[in-house]
């Protein structure tokens, strides 16, 4: 492993797991997600996600959101993600590592003209109490003030 990125070790792997999404533009929802960081000896990680729907009772449903990235941690303490989604946006966010947390603040987000009106978002991953990885994503999106979105709790499976 490249000693840039030992402060996100704690990151890697494949996690899955379980959430709950809203926004006052759509339905609330349940969602499944799978997540992996992994790395090539380069001073990143690369990053996956993707997400489906979950029925009242848990059933798998129709695909919902994808992401792609990379996380480049700095010898200051912070980070820079670069995020795409294949529905037309794509993030800049800036954030601190601090022990098992990472807190991220968008810069920049640029999209194009068919994708949906997204102008900030702020999230935040850490390993909760049984070694989980939780994350919340707040959104600033079609018109509506920076809110909570996504939330989720997901478990390591590798």
């Amino acid at each position: 492993m490249h000693p840039a990125v030992a402060p996100l070790a704690f990151l890697l792997g494949r996690w899955e797991g379980a959430g709950v999404g809203g926004y006052p533009t759509i339905e609330s929802f349940r969602f499944g997600q799978e997540v992996t960081f992994s790395h090539t000896g380069k001073p990143f990680l690369a990053y996956s996600s993707r997400t489906w729907l979950l029925d009242e009772d848990g059933t798998i449903g129709r695909p919902l959101a994808m992401e792609r990235g990379f996380w480049r941690p700095q010898d200051d303490g912070t980070v820079e993600v670069l995020l795409a989604h294949p529905t037309g946006i794509a993030e800049v966010y800036y954030g601190e590592i601090t022990g098992t947390r990472v807190e991220l603040r968008t810069d920049m987000v640029v999209r194009t003209k068919t994708a949906k009106e997204v102008t900030a978002g702020h999230r935040l991953y850490g390993i909760v109490e049984g070694g989980d990885l939780a994350y919340a994503f707040d959104l600033a999106a079609v018109g509506e003030p920076l809110q909570p979105h996504l939330s989720a709790q997901l478990k390591r499976v590798d």
